[in-house]
């Protein structure tokens, strides 16, 4: 049996929170990216696996190679930013998407989605397949936003694996009954699958900063249920008041937990369902 010990840390704990500082700052500085307003212990645990990865043990030691070596810096904002999600991994959440599609977007005109800091194609074509069962997509707008140029260019280069459709088609199955096959929202191109193109052109990515940019439609389902929780307490009002200027009236929006017990916006919200921080705007 392997015993794997744990990554031995130079720094004692008072000049890490200091290195963790400077690489933050580091960051923003040389690269654009502001993370100063995450939750510190979110940081610190996901700049751990880099470190690991890279066999460092100081954060002093990793932010010398994300200033000179461009692939630390890509490793440290990958691990930083939200994950790539696979296709229906959470059947708890495609079943609530379905719900919240039939409550909001049903009888707009033209109606529009924003998946923020969106993991991927994987959680985009799942929203896509959802709204296509319920023939709400072919006129329903898709704005999937994602932090880097880097997550953008994954995203819109994207396909599956084809031996991994059919992991795909049962995550799909367990998450309620539709009305055919995964398999059939996709083409097939030797060994790759990729979301056909009557779905995809409804689909527009585009590089935001959910940090410091501004509100640029109006939206009658906003979904961010993935960065929120990296952020501390400022940046996430920030956000959640960033996504109340940008929602509909009557529009839904899917965070990752309720309301905090004497939210101001919580007024303005009714829940969805009982106990899930999904909310329909009233106000």
């Amino acid at each position: 049996m392997n015993n794997v010990s744990p990554m031995r840390r130079d720094a004692p704990p008072e000049v890490e929170e200091l290195e963790l500082d400077l690489l933050v700052e580091a960051l923003f500085q040389r690269y654009g990216y502001d993370f100063r307003g995450h939750e510190r212990a979110v940081l610190r645990r996901k700049l751990r696996g880099v470190m690991q990865q890279r066999s460092l043990r100081t954060l002093s030691a990793l932010q010398g190679q994300v200033l000179h070596d461009q692939g630390a810096a890509s490793a440290v904002l990958r691990a930083l930013h939200v994950q790539p999600a696979a296709m229906f991994e959470d059947p708890e959440e495609a079943r609530l998407l379905r719900q919240a599609g039939a409550a909001c977007l049903r009888g707009v005109a033209l109606p529009k989605v924003w998946l923020a800091d969106c993991a991927g194609a994987g959680q985009a074509w799942t929203l896509a397949v959802l709204l296509a069962e319920q023939g709400l997509l072919a006129h329903t707008e898709l704005h999937c936003t994602v932090a880097s140029d880097e997550l953008l260019a994954d995203a819109q280069d994207a396909a599956i694996p084809l031996e991994r459709l059919a992991e795909y088609e049962a995550s799909y199955t367990r998450a309620g009954p539709g009305p055919g096959r995964l398999a059939d929202y996709f083409h097939i191109a030797g060994n790759r699958a990729v979301l056909l193109p009557a779905l995809r052109s409804r689909i527009t990515w585009a590089q935001y900063n959910l940090v410091t940019d501004a509100s640029f439609n109006e939206f009658n389902l906003i979904v961010c249920r993935r960065a929120l929780p990296d952020f501390g307490p400022l940046l996430r009002q920030r956000v959640l008041h960033l996504f109340h200027a940008s929602l509909a009236p009557f529009g839904v929006l899917a965070l990752d937990r309720q309301f905090d017990e004497g939210e101001p916006l919580a007024a303005c919200y009714r829940p969805l369902q009982p106990m899930q921080p999904w909310y329909k705007r009233i106000a």
